[in-house]
């Protein structure tokens, strides 16, 4: 009998695979997030990165600081540039969000079959809902005893909260319209704060913040000291100010606002979204005599600039070579967030311009006058990967003459008349409703009496696609259309 041996070797193997950077997947984030999301997205920033500050919303452009006047730039040479334009290129090479995800924990895209996608779909459609803040405090207040007008008020409170959690409505004005007595309001309210999760129905961010360190016991702390004395200096991230004014040393400073970042500055926002979320357009489209002006809406986001007085810190060689490294890690992490910003804005104006150029006679006359558009044709257009069209679109609303519309609303396939127009299949489903709403509700239009008025409209189109388009139009059968009366 043979006994087989084992052996062990060495192979080298070379694969490629891209891993995705912090700062790349900030820019991703920053491209693809919808504007009344995008100031929450830069305050998480903010709240990591004490070299950047928030300046005055007294400006829509955005603020990349520079160095003084006649001053060169001590902070970094030249190798520590960061090459914005050089890194932002890989974006445009991503195939889609799932081979980032895949490529940044190092695993291959796999092959999903049509039925393996109808497979997630389902699991996604049954899931259970989360819990509303709503439903969360109301089950607290069932469980503590109040008698019934005290409910009442608690109840009354619960439905006054906004999405962060807080009560922005006086104690007064809900009393008059609850009905309810002054003192049950406020006994209420009292008790309402006691509730998970800590900081809920306070009346802005500082109390909440200050109430959920008060829950800790950190009342005695620096970082209770800032919240309560300097919080407005807190939000423009002066902490050389605040460590002059308290007379402590920086890096305690530093210590207590990595204390306050941990805590919750809108404790209802963990909870389940108001699936009605309202809308705020990115870009808006106005007629100016001949011409169509496009404005961006920079209402949402925060002018930033880094700190001036952490490059004199490195200036005066006064920091240990740790804290130069921080400091101008840091420093490299906002310039690319603010470059990020600009280059968000930068994007979206090239891509709505190419829209508006395309799509003039939809802005002139309406729907019916859509024109069929790729998003190759506008990346070609613009200069930029098909993928970043994808992304710059994604969430993101024009606001036109004819109403707000989704930016893919503008992208869609189409058909090209005998005499050589081309007309997107959202405006043949428009003259489609518009046949069926003109019809005589007696003799109503089959598909095929559809093909034929179409085609005499120089369009031609199949039976079983005017059927499908009358589907996805939710009009019924001619048959079932018919009217007897």
């Amino acid at each position: 009998m043979c006994a087989q041996g084992f052996h062990q070797e060495l192979r080298q193997k070379q694969t490629q695979q891209l891993v995705l950077a912090p700062q790349l997947r900030q820019s991703l984030k920053i491209l693809q997030v919808a504007a009344l999301d995008l100031r929450t997205t830069i305050q998480e920033e903010l709240q990591n990165n004490p070299t950047l500050e928030e300046l005055p919303m007294d400006s829509m452009s955005l603020e990349a600081n520079s160095p003084s006047e006649g001053e060169p730039d001590k902070t970094e040479n030249s190798k520590e540039e960061l090459n914005f334009e050089e890194n932002f290129e890989i974006l445009n090479k991503l195939d889609d969000d799932w081979r980032d995800l895949m490529s940044e924990i190092g695993g291959n895209t796999p092959n999903f079959t049509p039925e393996d996608s109808e497979k997630r779909q389902y699991l996604f459609d049954s899931l259970v809902a989360e819990t509303s803040l709503q439903e969360h405090l109301m089950r607290q207040a069932d469980i503590i005893d109040l008698n019934e007008q005290e409910l009442e008020a608690i109840n009354y409170l619960i439905g006054s909260l906004d999405g962060n959690g807080f009560l922005t409505t006086s104690h007064s004005d809900i009393a008059l319209e609850a009905e309810l007595p002054l003192q049950t309001i406020q006994d209420a309210h009292t008790i309402l704060k006691t509730f998970d999760p800590p900081g809920i129905g306070c009346s802005d961010i500082q109390e909440c913040l200050l109430e959920q360190l008060r829950i800790k016991g950190a009342t005695k702390t620096t970082s209770y000291r800032i919240v309560k004395r300097y919080f407005k200096l807190l939000a423009r991230r002066k902490i050389p100010e605040i460590s002059k004014k308290l007379g402590v040393p920086m890096e305690e400073i530093q210590k207590a606002i990595e204390e306050i970042s941990r805590l919750d500055p809108a404790p209802g926002r963990r909870f389940a979204d108001d699936t009605n979320r309202s809308v705020a357009p990115d870009i808006t489209v106005e007629r100016d005599g001949d011409k169509w002006i496009i404005s961006l809406n920079n209402d949402y986001i925060p002018r930033l600039r880094i700190n001036n007085e952490y490059k004199e810190l490195i200036a005066k060689g006064a920091l240990s070579k740790e804290e130069k490294e921080y400091l101008l890690e840091k420093m490299r992490s906002g310039k690319f967030l603010i470059n990020s910003i600009d280059q968000r804005q930068q994007t979206i104006e090239r891509i709505a311009r190419e829209i508006v150029r395309v799509q003039t006679e939809f802005l002139e006359e309406g729907v019916s006058k859509l024109r069929p558009l790729t998003m190759t044709q506008v990346a070609e257009a613009v200069g930029v990967h098909e993928t970043t069209v994808s992304r710059a679109i994604s969430s993101k609303y024009m606001q036109t003459p004819h109403g707000v519309f989704a930016l893919k609303f503008f992208f869609t396939s189409g058909y090209q008349s005998s005499d050589g127009e081309n007309i997107s299949n959202t405006s043949v489903k428009d003259m489609i409703s518009h046949l069926v709403q003109q019809e005589d509700a007696s003799s109503p239009l089959s598909d095929q009496e559809i093909v034929t008025l179409l085609q005499e409209k120089n369009i031609k189109i199949a039976r079983r696609t005017v059927a499908k388009y009358r589907d996805e139009l939710d009009i019924l059968p001619s048959n079932l259309r018919k009217s007897y009366s």
